[in-house]
């Protein structure tokens, strides 16, 4: 115990064993590191796996964002094309000069020889049997049959329908039917000496009182004229997009007004009343 503490007072004042302790822990160093390698290794990988689980974390709600974003978009993308479609169809309807009402198509008829849609407008809108059908660029069919919440058009392309045409250049008439196919018609009872050009517009002439004059159809695709027939072979491409639309115009002609709710449209009690006030009406005078 004495010498102990002798070596100590004398390094204490002398300093004589700095290098026997600096001797010693480079001996030791080592055991230390392997000592506290489980504990930094532990730490270490800790560290690391919950680097990497945040990671994965941030990833997946990244990529949950990304996916949200690009159906916002999608949605915007839709919206804004449908705004597009909208306002073609408010600029036609300005250009038509007639009382129209927009309808969505709900649904398309499946069966491959009948080109006809069921529209959300019925019979509550006063939407009528043989009313005229647009989009922005062109006569599209007409209602056949009505409902009071839906209607159903038949377009201009399908194989019963027929519209009467002229050509705009000139003022020639003719009727287009519908072939099936959804981007032809044929105008076939022409004759060959006819004035009728491939580039030709096809517009609505009037004739029938279903379609009033000046609503453009169609524009003439192919004019073959054999001498040896009696009539050219005519054909002619809707200007509608028949195929496309998404939304369509429901026109009223100028000499088919929207009757307000009268007697014809009244219940029988207020029919009762409505003719009551005017016999009333009529002694007084």
């Amino acid at each position: 115990m004495l010498v102990s503490v002798v070596l100590m007072t004398v390094d204490h004042r002398q300093h004589h064993l700095n290098q026997v302790r600096s001797a010693l822990s480079v001996v030791v160093y080592p055991l230390q590191y392997v000592v506290n390698f489980p504990v930094e290794a532990g730490e270490w990988i800790k560290e690391n796996l919950t680097t990497r689980r945040q990671l994965e974390e941030e990833n997946a709600s990244l990529r949950t964002q990304r996916l949200l974003l690009k159906a916002q978009l999608q949605k915007l993308s839709a919206l804004e094309a449908e705004n597009i479609r909208l306002r073609e169809l408010l600029q036609s309807s300005f250009k038509v000069g007639e009382r129209v009402l927009i309808a969505e198509i709900l649904s398309v008829n499946l069966d491959p020889y009948k080109h006809e849609i069921l529209l959300n407008k019925g019979s509550r809108e006063h939407v009528y049997q043989g009313q005229p059908l647009l989009d922005a660029d062109g006569v599209m069919g007409q209602v056949v049959q009505v409902g009071p919440l839906s209607a159903t058009a038949m377009l201009i392309t399908d194989p019963n329908s027929a519209i009467p045409v002229q050509v705009n250049r000139n003022g020639l008439r003719s009727i287009a039917f519908g072939t099936g196919a959804i981007d032809r018609l044929e105008l076939p009872h022409l004759p060959n000496n006819a004035d009728i050009r491939k580039g030709d517009l096809l517009v609505t002439s009037g004739l029938g009182r279903h379609f009033p004059p000046g609503y453009p159809v169609a524009v003439v695709t192919s004019v073959e004229q054999d001498p040896g027939q009696p009539f050219a072979q005519v054909s002619a491409m809707p200007l509608a997009h028949l195929n496309q639309s998404r939304e369509v115009l429901l026109v009223w002609p100028g000499d088919h007004r929207v009757k307000p709710r009268d007697q014809a449209d009244a219940a029988p009690g207020e029919k009762h009343h409505a003719d009551h006030k005017r016999r009333a009406a009529t002694h007084s005078k």
